[in-house]
């Protein structure tokens, strides 16, 4: 599976991926980069990825829609008008590509953090920068584990009888105590965890540390092919090939030879950890 390759060719595969989804505005690769982001959400956490991702996707749609349809004007193609404000059709595909962008991004992130567990974040930081490395895998837990501490204690107010609190007030009330005591046990943890990787020697000159991660030449050859469709995908991005002019009026770039060729490499690389999962399935399928 992809989640088993090296961290590093983990780490290589979500940078080009995430930071061609962030540079390009090209509706047909963020549409495309939405797509994969979701279907590898779906592969990783199943049905539940679908409920997370529409909650964020139509909010933030939505919202940034709205926003910058009202208070960005540019654009020649006026729909209609609010007072004196013109509202544009450019401004409004503008703010839902942006929306977009944002989403996928998101998602892409919530892919990162399935794939990339804490053990492996300190293990590619761990030497080179044991701060970060500690930091980085702190902030991607958090979240879950949030969710699980809430959860757990809202299970233990309502054993105690204190969560039955019908009143609006009074929820509002009963949310803020259990919050309060969320923020302080996950600030006491942070502490209580750096304390101990301190007194363990964490960071320390020339301490090692025990792990599984061994590079293998299919980890080699992953890397090798990640760096080169993402590579082709990366200059594209940062050249501005991939970008396309939305005021006054939307301008789409003629889809020469490097451009079409980007957008394959992406694809492909897009692809591949599908591929790779799909790939195991359809093998433990057969041994059944």
């Amino acid at each position: 599976m992809f989640k088993d390759l090296h961290p590093l060719a983990n780490l290589i595969y979500f940078c080009f991926i995430i930071g061609v989804t962030m540079l390009s505005t090209d509706p047909y690769y963020v549409l495309v980069t939405l797509i994969f982001a979701w279907v590898y959400s779906f592969m990783l956490k199943g049905k539940r990825s679908l409920i997370q991702n529409l909650a964020l996707t139509i909010p933030i749609l939505i919202i940034m829609a709205l926003v910058n349809t009202i208070f960005v004007h540019n654009g020649a193609t006026i729909l209609f008008y609010i007072s004196d404000l013109r509202i544009t059709l450019e401004a409004l595909i503008f703010g839902v590509v942006s929306a977009m962008i944002l989403s996928a991004v998101v998602i892409w992130f919530g892919c990162f953090s399935e794939i990339m567990t804490s053990d492996k974040l300190i293990y590619i930081f761990g030497n080179a920068r044991p701060v970060l490395g500690l930091t980085l895998s702190m902030i991607f837990r958090f979240i879950p584990l949030l969710r699980e501490r809430f959860s757990e204690i809202r299970l233990g107010q309502q054993a105690m009888g204190r969560a039955e609190e019908q009143r609006f007030f009074g929820k509002i009330r009963q949310f803020v105590k259990e919050l309060s005591i969320l923020i302080s046990w996950s600030l006491e943890s942070a502490i209580e965890t750096s304390d101990s990787m301190e007194a363990r020697g964490y960071g320390l000159r020339g301490r090692t540390s025990f792990h599984l991660f061994r590079m293998t030449g299919r980890d080699r050859m992953a890397i090798f092919f990640f760096v080169a469709l993402g590579a082709v995908a990366a200059v594209a991005s940062v050249a501005g090939v991939t970008d396309i002019y939305y005021y006054p009026v939307i301008t789409l770039e003629s889809w020469g030879v490097f451009k079409t060729a980007a957008f394959v490499c992406y694809i492909i690389l897009l692809m591949i950890p599908l591929c790779m999962d799909l790939e195991l399935i359809k093998k433990w399928q057969l041994s059944k």
